[in-house]
């Protein structure tokens, strides 16, 4: 029987990102996956600033920017006419160092991953599928098969399922998944043309009820078309081609389509899983949640699952943290969940509202109204903190605590800009940090040095304060670089006093 601490089933963005993490902290880790490679074909296309925020603690943010594309602005069409343009570009500037939404195509950012984790020295080990496993005291035992049919037992502390949405990991722990299937069928189709849609920007057809938009690739007419159909078409998904929806994008957004790369339909879902754990097994992305990609938070969503388990993961499996700890993944990612699937839920039914009321909503008041409340300050910054993922918080699970400025244990810590510099900068692994804007005192320095966290001390300045931080507070800053505890009134007995409370050894 062969061992390893944590078994990783499936290979997507979410298990791969899962065993970078873990491997960069120092845990043994296997992944395994049915398929005979990474995905040639993509419906995840965004990665958002959150994302890349973490990326950064990996070194990965740089190549996902290189490689990927800017979505510069975003163009409402209606009846064969350019009705809108809501100009983007830094929507989010002062708010995090990756102030756009950026496009990278889960295909390539997949063999981005593979690449990284092979250079670590793990390999994806291909068309292997788990068939069972039990708990085995203070572990599991599974069993894998490949596809000649060879078997083997294989012993972990722990087991990942990030095998989507048919997840044999969920099916096997008895975890419900409740929720519905969209009536329509999503279709994704890679083309080469040309159109005024075909303009490095995002573009939305709001003529009908069903979904129409087309993603920029990259200059030179390289375009992503997704789009829904609900009519009887939607009845035949498994030989839908894309003859049968490309006269409305040739007709609506003008598009002249001279090569057709591939086509893909796909049934979209809205559940989430009753729990996230079950014992020494968790659910990572779409094994624990999926929903409408109207806003591209999927993939994104199940990246961040999996940040927030491997530091605590590696707390455990190294001795610093007892398994308790393990209680605050569901804790903190199941209720993002579930306002998630509420959320894009609503923003679907408003793009695929049925009736003459919606319609002229949709053909007649969006454009108009969309570009004069995308000029308002507030509502940029609102509508990209939303998508970006950087309003996503835990204030309200166990493990965060204190209050120091605006600034709450579990938030996200606010984005500091400094000459050269900010204070984002990534530490060489993954690990426990204390942030002090102003002067930390010598007991501060004295208690950091003693439990091996760094301290960093950022001069005070207007932005601090703009941003809610208090002046000489300390910020004890998790792994994944949420504030674990907001002290305003900082003192040795405060920080043991969360130690203890949380039977952390840093």
């Amino acid at each position: 029987m062969s061992q390893t601490q944590v078994l990783i089933v499936g290979a997507g963005p979410s298990g791969l990102v899962l065993a970078l993490w873990l491997n960069r902290i120092g845990v043994d880790v296997r992944i395994v996956d049915t398929t005979q490679g990474p995905g040639t074909t993509s419906r995840a296309l965004v990665v958002q600033a959150r994302t890349l925020e973490l990326y950064r603690q990996l070194d990965l943010a740089t190549p996902v920017i290189e490689q990927g594309y800017p979505i510069g602005a975003f163009n409402i069409w209606t009846e064969g006419e350019h009705r809108a343009r809501i100009e983007l570009g830094a929507i989010g500037a002062g708010l995090t160092p990756y102030p756009f939404l950026q496009i990278f195509p889960q295909d390539r950012h997949e063999r981005l991953l593979v690449a990284r984790l092979e250079a670590a020295g793990v390999r994806v080990e291909r068309e292997c599928a788990l068939e069972h496993f039990e708990e085995d005291g203070d572990g599991i035992v599974a069993q894998l098969r490949d596809v000649p049919g060879n078997t083997e037992r294989v012993e972990a502390r722990y087991i990942a399922g990030c095998d989507g949405a048919r997840s044999t990991v969920r099916k096997l722990i008895g975890v419900d998944f409740p929720g519905g299937t969209y009536r329509q069928v999503f279709y994704v189709a890679d083309i080469e043309g040309e159109s005024p849609a075909l303009n490095g920007e995002l573009n939305l057809d709001l003529d009908e009820a069903d979904l129409l938009a087309v993603f920029a690739m990259g200059p030179g007419g390289h375009g992503r078309l997704v789009g829904t159909v609900r009519d009887e078409r939607a009845g035949h998904a498994d030989t839908l081609q894309f003859s049968d929806v490309s006269q409305r994008a040739i007709d609506n957004l003008l598009i002249s389509v001279h090569k057709l790369n591939w086509f893909s339909t796909y049934h979209v879902h809205h559940r989430v899983a009753e729990h996230f754990r079950r014992g020494h097994a968790f659910l990572v992305g779409d094994a624990g949640h999926i929903h409408s990609p109207a806003g591209g938070q999927g993939m994104n969503t199940g990246i961040g699952d999996a940040i927030n388990l491997a530091w605590k993961l590696a707390a455990v499996l190294q001795g610093r943290a007892p398994d308790l700890l393990l209680d605050s993944y569901e804790a903190e990612r199941l209720p993002f969940a579930r306002r998630l699937v509420e959320t894009t839920d609503r923003v679907f039914g408003f793009l695929s509202a049925n009736g003459p009321v919606a319609e002229i909503v949709r053909t007649g008041l969006a454009p108009r109204l969309m570009p004069l409340l995308a000029k308002l300050p507030v509502t940029r910054e609102y509508l990209f903190r939303t998508i970006s993922q950087t309003v996503l918080h835990y204030r309200h699970a166990p493990l965060n605590s204190g209050t120091a400025g605006r600034i709450r244990g579990g938030d996200r810590l606010p984005w500091i800009a400094y000459e050269g510099g900010d204070n984002f900068a990534p530490l060489p692994l993954p690990a426990w940090q204390m942030h002090v804007y102003g002067h930390a005192k010598p007991d501060i320095q004295a208690w950091c040095d003693a439990h091996r966290v760094l301290l960093r001390s950022y001069p005070w300045n207007e932005r601090c304060a703009h941003a809610g931080l208090a002046h000489d507070a300390v910020y004890l800053l998790r792994p994944d670089t949420y504030v674990g505890l907001a002290a305003g009134s900082p003192s040795v007995h405060v920080l043991d006093a969360y130690l203890r409370d949380n039977a952390l050894t840093l």
